[in-house]
C-alpha cells in the first residue's frame, strides 16, 4: 500500500518545527508592533529592537513615507497589472533600473519582484545541465535553493577558504572540459549570519587562472559598504570583476523587491529567460516609485551611512571590550557567539525580552553547529549610543546567568517538546 504523503510530515516536524509548541509566537513568528524603529512593542511591552534590517533608517524617513503615500494615492496597490513582458512595463521601472545600474557601476540592471525567488531564477537561467556551479558552503538559503534547480554538477567550497575555492575550480574545470559547459562561481558580498565579507577581490584574481563567471549576492553590502554605498565590490575595489551583481531592497532600501546588474547583453538575456519575472506580476508602483526615492536618499546623503557605521563601531567595539566573541565580522552584521543548548538559548532570550526589554534574533542548530548560540544584531542609523550602552549592560547580566548555570536549571525544569 502506498504511504500517505502526510505521514512523514506528521511524524517528523523538522529540526525547527519540533520546537513549535514552545517557540511559535515568541521565538519564531513574533509580532512586533508600532512604528518601525529601534523602539517597538512586543507582547505589550516596549523593547529595544536589534532585529530589523533597516540599515540606513529609511523605513520612517519623512521623504520616503511621503513618496510611498503619494504613489499609493496616485496608482493604488494594483498598478501595473500583469507581467512586464505582457502589460506591466512602465517608465518608472526603466528609470529605476537605469539609476540602479549607474549606482553599482554596471551597464544595465533588471528589477525583480522578490530577492529570494529572483536569485533562484537567475541561477537557473544562467546555467544548463552541461555547466558547473561552484559555491560557498555557507551560502544563503536562496542560493542553495537556486543551485538545487541545477540539473548539472555543482561543487561547494569551504567557507571563504581560498585553497578550497581553487581545488573546486580545478575539479569544475576538468568536469566542464568533459561536458562542454562553463563555470558559474557564486558567493556573497556579506554573509548575513557571521557578518564576514566574501573574498571577492581574491576570487576575481582567480579569474586569471580559471575561466568562470562570478555571481555575487550583496544583499547586506548594498548601501552599507563602499565609498558611495555601492556594496562589497566597491569596498574591495573589484566591482568590475563581478559579472552578475544582485541585491535586494529588503535591507538598506527598507522595502521589497530586488535587482540584478551586469553587462547589457547579460541583462537582455535574463529579461527574456528569468522565469520568476516572465510569469509574475510586475513590481507594483508603490514599491517602484518608493525605491527611486530611497535610492536618491542613499546616493545623495552619505551621512546616513556614516551614522550607521558610527553605531556599528560603537556596538562592536563595546561588545569586544566587554569580553564577547563577535567572530571576524567586518560588516554591520553583529553576531555574538555563546555556548549553550537550544533550551538554554530559549530561556536566555526570554530573559532578555521580558526583563531587559531587548529584542534580537536567536540562531541555533541546524543553522549553526550544535552547542552554539548565536545572538545576531543589526545596528541601524536610527539607533543611539544610549541604546548601545543599555544593550551592553543587559549582555553582561545574561552572560553571567549563562555561565553560572541559571539558564540550564530553568531549561531542565521546563517540559520541552522535541517529538
Amino acid at each position: 500500500m502506498v504511504k500517505d504523503l502526510f505521514e512523514r510530515i506528521q511524524n517528523n516536524k523538522g529540526p525547527l518545527g519540533k520546537w513549535a509548541s514552545q517557540a511559535e509566537g515568541y521565538y519564531v513568528f513574533p509580532k512586533l508592533e508600532g512604528e518601525l524603529g529601534p523602539r517597538m512593542t512586543f507582547h505589550g511591552k516596549e523593547i529595544l529592537n536589534w532585529s530589523i534590517n533597516d540599515y540606513l533608517g529609511l523605513a520612517n524617513h519623512p521623504e520616503v513615507r511621503q513618496a510611498d503615500t503619494d504613489a499609493a494615492a496616485k496608482y493604488g496597490a494594483a498598478y501595473p497589472m500583469g507581467a512586464r513582458m505582457m502589460s506591466g512595463h512602465t517608465d518608472a521601472h526603466e528609470q529605476l533600473e537605469n539609476e540602479l545600474a549607474a549606482f553599482v557601476m554596471k551597464e544595465s540592471a533588471y528589477l525583480l519582484n522578490f530577492g529570494y525567488q529572483g536569485i533562484m531564477s537567475c541561477i537557473d537561467a544562467l546555467v544548463t545541465k552541461n555547466d558547473i556551479i561552484v559555491y560557498d558552503v555557507d551560502a544563503h538559503a536562496c542560493i542553495i535553493d537556486g543551485v538545487r534547480l541545477h540539473m548539472g554538477k555543482r561543487f561547494t567550497y569551504k567557507h571563504n577558504d581560498l585553497e578550497s575555492m581553487e581545488k573546486n575550480l580545478q575539479r569544475a574545470t576538468k568536469m566542464a572540459l568533459e561536458t562542454g559547459g562553463g563555470i558559474l562561481f557564486i558567493t556573497e558580498g556579506v554573509f548575513g549570519m557571521r557578518g564576514q565579507q566574501g573574498k571577492l577581490k581574491e576570487i576575481v584574481e582567480l579569474k586569471k587562472k580559471y575561466n568562470f563567471r562570478l555571481l555575487v549576492d550583496d544583499a547586506h553590502g548594498f548601501g552599507t559598504l563602499g565609498k558611495t554605498g555601492a556594496g562589497a565590490g566597491e569596498e574591495q575595489n573589484c566591482q568590475d570583476g563581478i559579472d552578475v551583481y544582485f541585491s535586494t531592497f529588503a535591507k538598506s532600501m527598507a522595502s521589497i523587491g530586488a535587482f540584478l546588474a551586469a553587462d547589457a547583453a547579460i541583462i537582455d538575456y535574463l529579461k527574456y529567460n528569468l522565469r520568476s519575472q516572465m510569469f509574475a506580476k510586475a513590481l507594483p508602483m508603490i514599491q517602484t516609485v518608493g525605491a527611486l526615492k530611497r535610492l536618491q536618499l542613499l546616493r545623495d546623503n552619505p551621512g546616513l551611512k556614516d551614522k550607521l557605521w558610527e553605531n556599528v563601531n560603537a556596538l562592536q567595539n563595546g561588545l569586544k571590550t566587554h569580553g564577547f566573541n563577535i567572530g571576524d565580522t567586518n560588516t554591520c552584521v553583529t553576531p555574538v557567539y555563546l555556548e549553550g543548548s537550544i533550551p538554554e538559548a530559549m530561556v536566555m532570550v526570554n530573559d532578555l525580552r521580558e526583563n531587559y526589554h531587548i529584542f534580537l534574533s536567536i540562531v541555533v542548530y541546524p543553522v549553526i553547529p550544535k552547542g552554539i548560540i548565536l545572538l545576531r544584531m543589526i545596528p541601524t542609523a536610527s539607533h543611539t549610543l544610549t541604546d548601545i550602552e543599555e544593550t551592553l549592560s543587559a549582555f553582561d547580566a545574561i552572560y553571567e546567568k549563562l555561565v553560572n548555570g541559571t539558564y540550564k536549571k530553568i531549561a531542565d525544569a521546563t517540559t520541552v517538546d522535541v517529538s
